[in-house]
């Protein structure tokens, strides 16, 4: 046991979304995190289900989708290696907002929503380190989002 929790603890230290966090922070991080894998077409989560947690990717690739009322999905965001994969865990309603679906074989890590926000709110430090964190993943998204908006309407017929 004490080397599978030493080997999680690595590998949570291991990714660059952790990078700097001290060993505290990484063993309460740990101790909500499993290992889990995904085949390619696997989808992972659908909008509308529960957010129970978040993902550390450590290799493959997973795309972000949102439904469209024909029933068709549009691509929202590409999820690689070395990123997170979900915010939804931390807001109310704890919903996800829009489908993920693993594109290739994908490695990552799932942390439990439930005992994040435990730990969040017991331990501050935490809790300042991984939103400012989990900020700077949503601003980089929505910037990209925002440039794909503008591509579109340049390409898109006047």
């Amino acid at each position: 046991m004490t080397n599978e929790k030493t080997n999680m603890e690595e590998r949570v230290a291991a990714h660059p979304f952790v990078a700097g966090m001290d060993a505290h922070q990484v063993k309460l991080l740990s101790q909500s995190a499993a290992p889990t894998e995904f085949q390619a077409g696997q989808v992972i989560f659908q909008a509308g289900d529960p957010a129970n947690g978040f993902y550390l990717i450590e290799s493959g690739r997973v795309v972000l989708q949102d439904r469209q009322p024909d029933g068709t999905s549009a691509e929202v965001d590409v999820v690689s290696a070395g990123e997170p994969l979900g915010w939804s865990w931390i807001f109310e309603p704890y919903r996800w907002q829009f489908d993920a679906r693993a594109t290739e074989p994908t490695r990552a890590l799932c942390f439990s929503g439930i005992l994040l926000r435990q730990h969040r709110d017991e331990d501050l430090m935490l809790s300042h380190e991984f939103f400012k964190r989990m900020c700077q993943v949503m601003v980089q998204r929505l910037q990209h989002a925002r440039s794909r908006l503008v591509a579109q309407q340049m390409e898109s017929p006047k």
